[in-house]
């Protein structure tokens, strides 16, 4: 009711030609929910072979971008941080999944909130007065969220992430109540994906739903991981990718149910996205390997290198021990160069100026992206490592179209039906912000008039 009265208010401003007026008092959200399908690509709403009515029906009631371009590396952590900052990584400081370990890798991540420089959503909401709430967020320890279960696990045991999320939950009461009303008791297993089972999102949703229904946070954010999980063990169109989009699109039926119950959808902004698309892959390039060889790199656990490439999935990033080190810099660049075309099919270099384009990590002078099948390990013996199956995995440089991901949005203020080309992941923040009503100003995304009432 309240839209139709809406529409006729927008009408009548055109007529009497006082359409800027009205518009200055389009509805705001009230509530935001912000999902991302780890791994959804555009398709996945705008073909039908894909199960995702939900979506669809969002889609046709709200809006969407027949592509988003995911920050570099496209990868899960530095992109669901640009969503929640509206800047790149080169300004919010998570520049990859696992942050360069010089001695070597150890399995961490950049789990902890206070890593991020840049003003978040979180904050934004809080200096308004909102209430928060998240779910499986990435970087989401420690953060100032209200009703607080981040993604976080024992790097050292990460078939069980009961006792780390638990530990990490917000109120401390939250863990066990979630349980008896949305999930019942949690397994080990329940919080993983694994032995193709989706159980993963249906809990994920599942306490999203009750936290909407019990609190009604003004802002909640949750993360469905399943999708990225098959991507990445079967490619891009195995069965279990098909099954876990209609898990996940089954997970967002449950938000809007939740929602509904909750009595709040006239002011709820649902934002459905994902973090990066995927690529197949049949190979592993190893970059290490030529470093190795021409003795930049002989033993990183005694501090016996020059220069080392850290992977970030389909890309790697050279880090210099030091930062100085012109030399070793130049030496790396004729490596690559001079590589045989049979070796360069592999890998795209992306120099200082391609970094700094994107907002990649500002300490890194020169990157590796995959090219033809091919992502970016950290391995020191063998140069090229073919697989014996077809997988999958993102973290390219943005130009590769099959990278780009997914956003749809149904909502108060949003132009019903509307379809543009395409967004950056940087715009996710500018929008929520102007449809709230919630300032934050330090973000750099566009806004795009087109979506709006």
């Amino acid at each position: 009711m309240k839209r139709n009265i809406y529409s006729i208010l927008i009408a009548l401003a055109v007529l009497f030609g006082l359409k800027e007026n009205v518009v200055a008092q389009a509805p705001q959200a009230k509530y935001v929910i912000l999902v991302t399908v780890d791994g959804f690509r555009p398709e996945f709403y705008l073909d039908s072979n894909y199960a995702m009515p939900t979506v669809r029906e969002l889609m046709k009631n709200g809006v969407a971008a027949q592509g988003l371009n995911p920050v570099f590396p496209s990868v899960t952590y530095p992109n669901h941080t640009t969503m929640v900052t509206g800047v790149t990584p080169a300004k919010h400081g998570i520049y990859y999944n696992t942050p360069f370990e010089p001695g070597g890798a150890t399995g961490k991540w950049y789990w902890d909130y206070n890593l991020i420089k840049a003003p978040t959503l979180w904050d934004a909401m809080h200096k308004a007065g909102k209430t928060t709430a998240c779910v499986r967020w990435p970087v989401t320890f420690n953060a100032p969220i209200d009703y607080r279960i981040p993604e976080y696990w024992d790097y050292k045991n990460m078939a069980d992430a009961r006792p780390y999320t638990a530990a990490a939950t917000y109120p401390a009461t939250l863990w066990k109540e979630v349980q008896d009303n949305a999930t019942g008791i949690l397994e080990a297993t329940d919080l993983n994906a694994d032995n193709d089972e989706l159980i993963q999102d249906e809990n994920v949703a599942r306490i999203a739903g009750y936290i909407i229904k019990k609190y009604k946070p003004n802002f909640l954010a949750l993360h469905l991981a399943c999708t990225d999980h098959y991507e990445h063990e079967n490619g891009r169109d195995h069965y279990m990718v098909k099954a876990s989009v209609a898990g996940a699109d089954r997970a967002i039926k449950t938000l809007v149910e939740a929602v509904n119950r909750a009595k709040i959808a006239d002011s709820t902004l649902i934002i459905i996205l994902g973090d990066h698309g995927f690529e197949n892959i049949c190979r592993s390039f190893n970059p290490n390997v030529l470093l190795k060889q021409a003795g930049l790199m002989t033993d990183v656990k005694t501090g016996n290198w020059k220069a080392q490439f850290h992977s970030s999935g389909g890309s790697s990033f050279l880090q210099l021990k030091d930062k100085n080190d012109k030399a070793t810099l130049s030496k790396v660049a004729v490596i690559l160069a001079q590589q045989p075309d049979s070796i360069k099919q592999y890998y795209q270099v992306v120099n200082k100026t391609g970094l700094d384009k994107v907002g990649a990590d500002p300490n890194v002078e020169l990157a590796l992206s995959g090219l033809n099948g091919t992502t970016l390990g950290n391995g020191t013996e063998t140069l090229i490592q073919k697989f014996n199956k077809v997988k999958g995995t993102h973290g390219f440089y943005p130009d590769h179209k099959q990278i780009r991901t997914g956003f749809v949005a149904f909502g108060p203020g949003l132009k019903k039906g509307t379809v543009i080309p395409v967004m950056n992941m940087v715009d996710i923040a500018p929008l929520i912000s102007k449809l709230t009503g919630v300032p934050l100003p330090s973000a750099d995304g566009e806004i795009y008039p087109e979506l709006f009432y």
